[in-house]
């Protein structure tokens, strides 16, 4: 896509702290990091969503996502979290699909923390229903 920044960035019109690449992938220190390290790790096939890419991509990136994950943890002994934002309403800003990796080393000043609810008797069934007539 000509005016994707992620396409960019991946083809190299557009510099970046790279991390890693291959042929189906790329990952790059995040420019407003919420921790040292942030990273991005992107296929290098076009998708807005993570449904629209190939098979082929798709396992490209998530084992680029595990090699990355695991530089993270050796660079910085710690742990990490993996995040996805899919669609405008999940917080994707750039469309075009990336995954976020996150150090976590227990100084950070943020959480992930959102409030637990419990279905309604029987809602959950139905909801369930509904998810697998779709598959």
């Amino acid at each position: 896509m000509a005016e994707c920044i992620f396409c960019k960035i991946a083809f190299g019109e557009i510099s970046s702290n790279k991390i890693y690449e291959d042929d189906k992938t790329f990952a790059f220190l995040d420019i407003a990091p919420v921790s040292k390290g942030h990273a991005l790790v992107i296929p290098k096939q076009h998708a807005e969503k993570v449904y629209e890419m190939s098979n082929e991509s798709a396992e490209a990136l998530i084992k680029a996502v595990q090699k990355v994950g695991l530089a993270l943890e050796k660079t910085f002994n710690c742990d990490f979290n993996v995040l996805n934002n899919n669609g405008e309403l999940a917080g994707q800003e750039v469309r075009h699909v990336h995954f976020h990796i996150i150090p976590r080393t227990g100084e950070e000043e943020f959480r992930f923390n959102w409030p637990s609810k419990k279905y309604a008797g029987g809602e959950d069934r139905k909801i369930l229903e509904r998810i697998k007539g779709n598959l």
